[in-house]
């Protein structure tokens, strides 16, 4: 539990993904956000708004970003066939304008949720090469995330 000096404070991120798999370096928003939040020391936790994305901590590497990119095409392609996307089937959570988004829901389930990135002096804990990444697997939408500052 924070100290009673400790402050906690909120942002939120939109962010606009225009591919179906998009990786979103959101290390400078999240930087942004942490100069208008005042926090010096603590830390932040990054978190999702939705099922079909994800956050990773990784290099920036444009080959590196490439296989990743590849990696999940593999593991869960987009064209394979998923219970999640069979209608006749699936009883909940349907929505008008259903999007057939099995894969990205798959994908999905192999990333994180939520980072939690340091702070300290009032910079991102983050080493070298490190970013943070939001990862939207089923993009060309507005996606949303969270932001929690705590510390002094």
């Amino acid at each position: 539990m924070p100290a009673a000096a400790d402050a906690v404070r909120h942002r939120s991120l939109r962010i606009e993904t225009t591919r179906p798999t998009h990786l979103v370096d959101i290390t400078d928003a999240i930087a942004d956000a942490l100069r208008r939040s005042g926090l010096c020391d603590g830390f932040v936790m990054v978190q999702t708004r939705h099922t079909t994305t994800g956050l990773m901590v990784n290099e920036h590497e444009p080959l590196l970003l490439e296989d990743l990119e590849a990696l999940f095409e593999r593991l869960a392609p987009a064209g394979g066939v998923y219970a999640h996307d069979d209608f006749g089937r699936r009883t909940v959570n349907i929505v008008p304008g259903e999007r057939r988004n099995g894969h990205a829901h798959c994908r999905a389930a192999l990333m994180r949720a939520s980072e939690c990135v340091a702070v300290t002096g009032g910079l991102l804990g983050l080493g070298r090469w490190q970013r943070v990444f939001f990862v939207d697997f089923d993009g060309g939408q507005h996606r949303m995330v969270s932001l929690t500052f705590v510390g002094t």
